[in-house]
């Protein structure tokens, strides 16, 4: 019983560990800019598609790539969700600051459309974007320096984005009627993909008779560990930190102060994205990667800042650890083991095991943290001081 209560502590440390890593992206975009974004998640999906492909990229140069690729993945996995999160933030998130009911269903939008282009890309959508870009970009460069823009600007930006896009839109067409079958086949498609484990992560640490810690587990906790430390360093330990803390504290001063807030909100939120990339990293670990990745954890991350407090990176913490422990806890039947099998205890053992499955353990979860928030409704580290007012 006390090795099953230990194991289960443990898996439910590391499903905290996921949470937190998805938690952190959110608790920066949420808890410092007040922007409720949906599409979170599938920052995070792109983030474990950027493994997949990495992977397979890995597996085609041989050697000890397939070994090692998941220390370039997690690189490239936050480059290109902090990318996709800042375009995010520059052509929608940037218009709706304090307006969090437009930036929720905004960002659910965004979350459809992203699903959807992960269903559907190929190499013809893949070329009309691209076309897209290039047209756009120097484009606007042209304008920019050549032109007055900002005097033409409000008629002359739909009109130079509808044009790029109809130019996009009939070479993607093009390209998708000239090409082969296998030329316009779909990426991924509807299918969940696998990402094979490398070798050095498959296995665990035996203790006892029964009892097993799997190195891939392990790694997702140190990984989380070194997320945390990261971002605390970065939010108090460097320039751009202190000038979110700023913004966060007091935006109209920062500005006559003379922090560029634009900036500021640009690199918050491409950092809060790029964690939820890292986040897909670890998830990957766990399971097969599926378009629908990201709405199993989106709901869960945001239940952790909630409870934890908002902004506050020591509540995301010790929350994401007991709603994973929790789950895990309820939803594998190990907390109805605990109690002897008598009949005193009978009603007990029979209200936990109809939570023991997941769903319904998070269910039961989910009504604890209704409870708990009609009591502390700021969280468990609330915030104090001028940042109540705020």
């Amino acid at each position: 019983m006390l090795e099953g209560l230990i194991g289960g502590l443990f898996n439910g440390v590391s499903i905290g560990a996921v949470l937190l890593i998805v938690a952190l992206g959110l608790a920066i975009v949420f808890g410092l800019m007040g922007v409720i974004n949906l599409a979170h998640g599938e920052l995070m999906m792109f983030g474990a598609y950027t493994t997949f492909v990495v992977q397979n990229a890995a597996r085609e140069i041989g050697g000890i790539a397939p070994d090692i690729f998941i220390f370039v993945a997690l690189p490239m996995a936050f480059l290109v969700s902090a990318a996709l999160g800042l375009l995010l933030e520059r052509s929608v998130i940037r218009y709706l600051y304090g307006r969090p009911l437009e930036t929720l269903l905004a960002t659910w939008g965004v979350s459809l459309i992203l699903r959807q282009f992960v269903r559907s890309v190929n190499w013809p959508i893949a070329i009309g974007l691209g076309i897209f870009a290039v047209l756009f970009g120097v484009g606007r460069w042209l304008l920019n320096h050549y032109t007055d823009w900002d005097r033409i600007s409000q008629w002359a930006n739909p009109i130079f984005v509808g044009l790029s896009a109809a130019i996009a839109l009939v070479a993607g067409l093009w390209v998708q009627n000239a090409g082969s079958n296998q030329f316009t086949r779909a990426w991924f498609s509807t299918r969940n993909v696998d990402v094979a484990t490398p070798n050095w992560l498959r296995g665990g640490v035996t203790v006892g008779t029964s009892l097993q810690f799997p190195y891939a587990r392990l790694f997702i906790i140190a990984l989380t560990i070194l997320c945390v430390i990261a971002v605390y360093w970065f939010l108090n330990g460097t320039a751009w930190g202190l000038r979110i803390r700023s913004v966060t504290q007091n935006r109209g001063m920062s500005a006559c102060l003379g922090i560029p807030t634009d900036r500021v909100d640009a690199l918050t939120f491409a950092l809060g994205s790029g964690l939820a990339g890292i986040a897909g990293v670890a998830v990957t670990l766990l399971g097969s990667v599926g378009p629908n990745l990201g709405v199993n954890y989106i709901v869960d991350a945001f239940m952790v800042v909630v409870v934890g407090g908002v902004g506050k990176l020591m509540g995301s913490i010790v929350a994401a650890l007991i709603i994973g422990i929790a789950v895990y806890l309820v939803g594998s039947g190990t907390l109805a083991l605990l109690f002897p099998p008598t009949e005193v205890f009978q009603p007990l053992i029979d209200f936990f095991n109809f939570f023991a499955t997941t769903s319904m353990a998070k269910v039961m979860v989910f009504a604890l943290i209704i409870l708990f928030l009609q009591v502390r409704p700021a969280g468990l580290f609330p915030p104090k001081g001028r940042s109540v007012e705020l």
